[in-house]
């Protein structure tokens, strides 16, 4: 897919691999209960009220910089621009997201822009909480749009998406008129 000679093959892949994301969430999970712990044994009432405020709400900032923080970290860029034209496309688009992604609601909001311009349905399946969904399907990293058979991983620019969408020629795919 990448060129070796590229100056892309710097970068990180920009998805996330849905063992890392669920380790992630297993870590939190434990950390939270934790402090939890640690604070009613201590008898520490208001530390234990801003642990549970604090620690949900630190992991919200943390998601909501990502798109600033994502360069700095290797992964390249996220910034976008909206293609010149679209064509109309009434397919229905699957989006496989998780919920510690830091590329999902990027994706989700040009995959919203897109589906206003071209017309197709969009589905969103979160799989933070349904594994077995992401096993039956074989996705092991997020996030992905799939029409019909086919698949595109990883953050993809509107552009790509677009040409994606409009591009994928199967019965399956187009919704009746």
């Amino acid at each position: 897919m990448k060129n070796a000679s590229s100056a892309s093959e710097a970068t990180k892949e920009q998805q996330c691999t849905l063992k890392n994301l669920y380790f992630g969430l297993l870590v939190f999970a434990i950390l939270y209960a934790g402090g939890v712990v640690f604070c009613a044994y201590r008898d520490d009432w208001p530390a234990l009220l801003l642990w549970l405020v604090l620690l949900p709400c630190a992991r919200w900032v943390g998601l909501r910089l990502a798109p600033i923080t994502l360069k700095r970290r290797g992964y390249g860029s996220v910034d976008d621009r909206l293609p010149a034209s679209v064509n109309k496309a009434r397919v229905e688009v699957a989006f496989y997201s998780y919920n510690g992604c830091p590329f999902c609601p990027i994706l989700k909001g040009r995959l919203e822009a897109l589906q206003k311009e071209m017309d197709f349905t969009l589905r969103e399946i979160d799989l933070t909480l349904k594994p077995q969904v992401a096993s039956s399907k074989g996705i092991q990293s997020v996030p992905v749009v799939e029409v019909g058979d086919k698949r595109l991983l990883g953050n993809a620019t509107t552009e790509q998406l677009a040409e994606f969408i409009a591009g994928v020629k199967t019965s399956e795919a187009v919704l009746p008129a």
